[in-house]
């Protein structure tokens, strides 16, 4: 894989996972207690033996600058490495903010056009799957190919949300409609589900191949159709017009995947994580998910009852507390009594030393204090939860703001916004 380079997308403001996004990047967000999202498409990456990875940035994204630092250092030997290309102005005309994603691209060609590099693998920094893209590749160069998109089976009613491509018998691409909504456009798009099947891939009755947002270029391809127009986006611009005049592939895939792009999906994607039967297994010893090493100590549990949950690392669970269905982060420390079900819970980036934990302007100490209720929520990192305060959706709300900033409600989903305080006794209402 020494002939290709991976762009990883992470650039973008984020606004529909606000307020998770309101003083992080989207691919910085935590993921499944102890991840990142941005941890998925480089581990992909690195799993599949590509060790040449950009990744593009520009709002918010020092927290995401922080992990990559703390996280990706190579060997001398191997060449491998994960830099950051971040928005900024030269001496070039209309250098600065990026528009899009392919202007964001086009502003770092000279980065990419290196010597002996012949395929670019574009990717977004806020999806949850696990692929392989050798076999992407493999079916970029068998088929020779200038742009090979990763596509899945989905269902009609799911094809709404998505671009979907309309293919010939060898599966070039020769449509792409974004979003069909009526019958007539999805009839037109319509693969036979045996073709799907004769592929390797079960079809289970679907008929529309929809866009990853998964891209293999070659060098020379990517940079003739960026310096050529003034397109900014790939998925809406550069693809489709990449139709008409080049040899378009697709590459054909059914594992999980899941586009992490509200509160909605990310809370439920990381639930699914803590099932038993979870769609995307974290332990997979042949392609796993890397982070940042923290040397933290092991979690303690002193009579605590846990179902169907993941908790990470240095974690402290006190007496008579239960968690269902839920995902504890790095560094929670929770109180005895404390009840938390169907949850996301972040946890710290530090620990407070106990004589500072009332310490300043605050008199709750980080974590979650005895007799806590906390229910189909998501709590960011550094929050205190006073003793006996309860964050329910009772009302059923879809959207909500509290009055006083601690908690935010979208996608019906209570969020507490970082390091808010909440104070005891307190119970989320209109």
């Amino acid at each position: 894989m020494r002939n290709v380079v991976a762009v990883v997308l992470g650039g973008g403001r984020g606004t529909r996972l606000y307020p998770l996004t309101g003083i992080r990047s989207k691919p910085s967000v935590p993921l499944a207690g102890k991840y990142r999202l941005i941890d998925i498409p480089i581990s992909n990456c690195i799993n599949s033996q590509i060790l040449q990875i950009y990744v593009l940035t520009q709002f918010m994204s020092v927290s995401l600058h922080r992990h990559i630092r703390r996280t990706y250092t190579f060997d001398h030997f191997s060449g491998g490495f994960v830099e950051i290309l971040a928005a900024q102005e030269t001496e070039e005309p209309g250098s600065g903010w990026f528009q899009g994603t392919a202007d964001a691209v086009r502003k770092n060609l000279r980065y990419i056009q290196q010597r002996n590099i012949e395929y670019v693998v574009i990717l977004s920094g806020d999806q949850l799957y696990r692929m392989d893209y050798r076999d992407l590749i493999k079916t970029h160069c068998d088929h020779r190919a200038d742009v090979t998109i990763a596509c899945r089976p989905v269902t009609r009613q799911a094809a709404k949300a998505f671009g979907v491509m309309r293919l010939d018998d060898t599966g070039r691409v020769c449509g792409f409609l974004e979003k069909p909504q009526t019958e007539a456009e999805l009839d037109m798009l319509r693969m036979e589900p045996s073709w799907i099947d004769q592929r390797g891939v079960n079809s289970n009755g679907r008929d529309i191949l929809a866009s990853m947002g998964i891209y293999v270029f070659n060098v020379s391809t990517l940079a003739d159709v960026l310096n050529k127009t003034n397109y900014t986006d790939f998925g809406k611009e550069v693809f489709p017009a990449a139709i008409r005049s080049r040899r378009v592939q697709m590459h054909l895939f059914d594992g999980y995947w899941e586009d992490i792009g509200t509160i909605r999906s990310f809370y439920d994607a990381n639930l699914s994580l803590a099932s038993c039967e979870s769609p995307f297994e974290l332990f997979e010893p042949r392609a796993p998910v890397y982070s940042r090493p923290r040397f933290l100590p092991p979690t303690r549990m002193n009579g605590a009852t846990i179902r169907h949950s993941l908790v990470a690392d240095g974690c402290r669970i006190g007496e008579g507390t239960v968690i269902e269905n839920s995902v504890i982060g790095l560094r929670s420390i929770i109180g005895p009594n404390v009840h938390i079900k169907d949850s996301v819970v972040m946890g710290a980036d530090y620990y407070e030393v106990e004589e500072a934990s009332y310490s300043g302007n605050s008199q709750i100490p980080i974590g979650f204090g005895e007799g806590s209720v906390i229910r189909s929520a998501i709590v960011d990192k550094n929050c205190r939860v006073g003793a006996g305060a309860q964050v329910i959706n009772s009302e059923n709300l879809e959207t909500f703001d509290d009055p006083q900033g601690f908690c935010m409600i979208r996608d019906g989903i209570p969020v507490l916004v970082k390091a808010s305080e909440i104070p005891q006794g307190w119970r989320l209402s209109k």
